[in-house]
């Protein structure tokens, strides 16, 4: 197996792009955009295109997303790799989602 992705760039341009590859029944049960805007060291925006299938994921912004989340580059991290829960971290306010929060109970099917 690969290495863990260890910047957001990998997570999002690897991981999550295999991933929709993979499955494209995420894609069918979402069908959404989604923007991440991750700051700090490493971070970036990428948005995540769940309206076709696959999806795709692309770096920047399309202005199309219906629900935002934005993240520190470490919070984002352990988010992803387990080691934070995702509701503990957006109440905590570690993980800010804007948008459709419909779209954000369904997250954890894209990034989790």
């Amino acid at each position: 197996m690969a290495d863990a992705p260890t910047t957001p760039k990998q997570y999002f341009e690897e991981k999550i792009a295999k991933k929709l590859q993979d499955k494209p029944d995420i894609s069918k049960a979402v069908n959404s955009v989604y923007e991440f805007n991750i700051t700090g060291d490493n971070g970036g925006v990428w948005t995540v295109d769940l309206t076709k299938e696959p999806g795709a994921v692309t770096a920047g912004s399309t202005g199309a997303a219906k629900c935002t989340v934005t993240a520190a580059t470490g919070d984002f991290m352990n988010i992803v790799s387990g080691k934070m829960n995702p509701q503990m971290a957006f109440m905590s306010g570690k993980l800010k989602i804007k948008g459709d929060m419909g779209l954000a109970m369904k997250l954890q099917k894209v990034i989790g």
